[in-house]
């Protein structure tokens, strides 16, 4: 709200909580989830694009715990994938056509 021209007073007001816990909120380091969070993202994006983005969450969870051994559940690469607007092919899409034999007459 501060980039819109809203002072800390009039924000902090609008929402109902005090400028003091404001102020504390702002200079909490993150916590341990956000943290992990933030590095999940980052190898689930690495996953995804080593997959030519053609993965989606099940196949991402399936290599973060069989291949890298990083306990996640399906529920949070979901999540993640979600947020960092990552999305898996459909099969319809992944399948690519064979060019049809040319057919001689006998």
């Amino acid at each position: 709200m501060a980039h819109e021209g809203l002072s800390v007073r009039i924000a902090t007001s609008v929402l109902g909580v005090t400028e003091s816990g404001y102020f504390t909120w702002r200079s909490r380091p993150p916590s341990a989830r956000s943290v992990r969070h933030s590095w999940l993202t980052e190898v689930i994006s690495a996953i995804h694009a080593a997959s030519r983005g053609t993965y989606g969450y099940r196949r991402i969870h399936d290599e973060l715990t069989s291949r890298h051994g990083i306990a996640v559940s399906h529920g949070t690469v979901q999540l993640l994938m979600r947020r960092a607007g990552l999305q898996g092919l459909s099969d319809g899409e992944r399948r690519r056509t064979r060019p049809t034999p040319k057919r001689f007459p006998a």
